[in-house]
């Protein structure tokens, strides 16, 4: 006979998940640049299924312009860079838990996020498109109702799409770009919200002339991503930046990746 645990047992078992839950959600403790120049590495959070941002090479290491940025920034403070592989949805949450340092992970610089944690100046910037099916007819937003619209949930292009659809839209929520790309593919959706660069990744693979752009949602840039506080590795890392762009090196780096120069990068007002 299977015995269940009592109602007691039960309380007990979700007081300590609340509380396991409450202690891992408090926002770590600063970090200054000596300090993470003792402990001798820089521990990065960056998303690996976001093509060419962030992928993993055929060695099984993260890649990726993401990759060279964050290499370079651990480089920069005298340390090594640890990579550590992050999802859409946890991204931030690693961050504020301490399991990562700074984000390099393809983070939207937006107000919402501004709520959360600290931007460094933008280091990158894309487009977020409406991506489809040549015969899925999307000139404007009112048109997205009669579609199956896929999206990597909380993620920037989610916020996008979510912010503009009619009412009983049919959005399909994925856990990361690649679930949704691969839904178009298969046929599950008509259209997804996507970055340019993983519209670029799909017209390498599709079928000629099977899928284009309908409209663009937003043009965004990136930052890196720091708990707020961590003044003293802010000033460090925007000073990374500055140099790398004025060295040329930032804009080498992304046409490595992308195949073209970085556009224009403007801090938004936050």
């Amino acid at each position: 006979m299977t015995r269940f645990p009592s109602r007691r047992a039960l309380a007990g078992l979700a007081l300590s998940a609340a509380l396991a839950v409450g202690l891992s959600a408090r926002p770590a403790a600063a970090q200054t640049v000596d300090e993470i120049k003792k402990k001798g590495v820089l521990n990065v959070g960056m998303l690996v299924d976001f093509p060419p941002f962030g992928i993993t090479s055929l060695d099984g290491k993260p890649d990726g312009f993401d990759a060279d940025i964050a290499k370079e920034l651990a480089k920069s403070l005298g340390v090594r860079a640890n990579i550590v592989p992050v999802t859409g949805p946890n991204r931030i949450p690693y961050l504020l838990t301490g399991q990562v340092d700074v984000l390099v992970a393809s983070l939207a610089v937006t107000p919402e996020r501004a709520k959360q944690v600290a931007f460094s100046d933008p280091y990158a910037g894309i487009r977020i498109v409406v991506y489809g099916k040549v015969g899925a007819a999307v000139k404007e937003p009112a048109d997205l109702k009669k579609f199956a619209v896929g999206v990597a949930r909380a993620s920037t292009q989610d916020v996008s799409l979510s912010a503009i659809a009619p009412e009983g839209t049919n959005i399909r929520r994925f856990d990361d770009d690649a679930s949704a790309v691969q839904a178009l593919l298969s046929g599950q959706v008509d259209v997804i919200g996507a970055a340019t660069p993983v519209v670029g990744e799909i017209e390498k693979i599709a079928p000629k002339g099977a899928f284009d752009t309908k409209i663009t949602l937003r043009e965004q840039v990136h930052g890196i991503a720091l708990r707020p506080g961590q003044d003293d590795l802010m000033k460090a890392v925007n000073a990374f930046v500055a140099q790398q762009a004025a060295s040329g090196a930032l804009n080498t780096t992304f046409r490595k990746w992308l195949n073209t120069d970085l556009p224009e990068l403007k801090k938004p007002a936050i």
